[in-house]
């Protein structure tokens, strides 16, 4: 008889043969900054979550900075949204702004700016769109490759173009490199699924799609292999850092490209991952640190070596607290 319960005795047995463990530096907060003042507003869809104007950042980014986590994925909401998504790359844009302030407040911490337009487009898309109400690929790529000019302008770490449009990465390297970004690093949204769990993001960020939706540009999810694809395509394209997105419903593919590419990957554990999880722990049907942990070690288990979350300051905290 193999006795495998001897190493599960006690905690500190269970702690020396751990396969999996988790780190505080494997953490991304992502943050929503709103234009305006004085504004603290909660997102009703995600419990604990909240959108911030600059002047109200400072006691979050304090946690964040104290937590020990790497570092936050920056989203705007502007007052102003036109068919163009001009407020993405104005050069005094809201997460332009705001990516200054906290820069200056709190250098340690890796700023991740979000690529795409669809929190500045007034129809919604991530990019831009043609009379038939076709969303225009190669158009759009300039757009993407000035926006993350000017989020590295302003201090941004890395640029995340999230859009999935064809060729982004492409675009977005040639055109830092030829404005003196060669350093920057690039994170694709690699293979991101035109998800039903991305809901309560879309509220969070003011971004739903005002007709149609993303799966001509999203990917199937039904596709696994497709997956691997894009990320290969990302790669090649000049990227980075490759990610799954979302996380649980795509362990597969997580798991299979940690196998295959020799690149960090990242997993983003989206808004409807993050709002279930809230919702059962509230109703008192699940212990939301027990839950949480097994996701994160999910994630772990699965070969990412960056956590995108909504959770990181909770599991930051448990981490500290030691029997995790």
């Amino acid at each position: 008889m193999q006795r495998f319960r001897r190493l599960r005795q006690n905690q500190a047995l269970r702690d020396l043969v751990a396969e999996t463990r988790l780190d505080l530096r494997d953490l991304i907060y992502p943050l929503f900054v709103i234009e305006g003042t004085h504004i603290k507003q909660p997102v009703d869809s995600m419990p604990g979550v909240y959108r911030y104007s600059i002047d109200e950042l400072d006691p979050l980014l304090k946690e964040i900075d104290e937590s020990g986590i790497s570092g936050i994925l920056i989203f705007g909401v502007p007052k102003v949204k036109d068919a163009v998504g001009s407020e993405a790359y104005h050069d005094h844009g809201i997460v332009q702004e705001a990516i200054r302030y906290i820069k200056s407040k709190y250098p340690r911490l890796l700023i991740v700016a979000d690529i795409c337009l669809c929190e500045y487009t007034s129809h919604g898309h991530c990019g831009l769109i043609n009379k038939e109400r076709i969303i225009l690929n190669d158009e759009t790529l300039p757009l993407l490759a000035k926006m993350a000019n000017t989020v590295v302008d302003a201090g941004a770490d890395l640029v995340a173009p999230s859009d999935m449009m064809d060729g982004d990465v492409a675009s977005i390297r040639a055109y830092l490199d030829a404005h003196g970004h060669k350093s920057t690093p690039i994170m694709g949204y690699s293979a991101k699924y035109a998800s039903g769990y991305f809901s309560p993001f879309r509220y969070a960020a003011n971004s739903a799609p005002e007709f149609g939706d993303r799966k001509s540009y999203q990917m199937d999810p039904r596709n696994g292999q497709e997956g691997l694809r894009e990320i290969q395509n990302d790669i090649d394209m000049g990227a980075d850092i490759v990610m799954v997105k979302p996380g649980l419903a795509y362990l597969d593919v997580l798991k299979e490209a940690s196998l295959t590419f020799n690149k960090p990957l990242a997993v983003y554990n989206v808004s409807g991952e993050y709002a279930m999880v809230k919702a059962a722990a509230q109703n008192g049907w699940i212990d939301e640190k027990r839950i949480v942990l097994e996701n994160m070690y999910a994630f772990k288990r699965a070969g990412a070596s960056i956590i995108i979350t909504y959770h990181a300051l909770d599991v930051a905290k448990w981490l500290k607290e030691g029997n995790c």
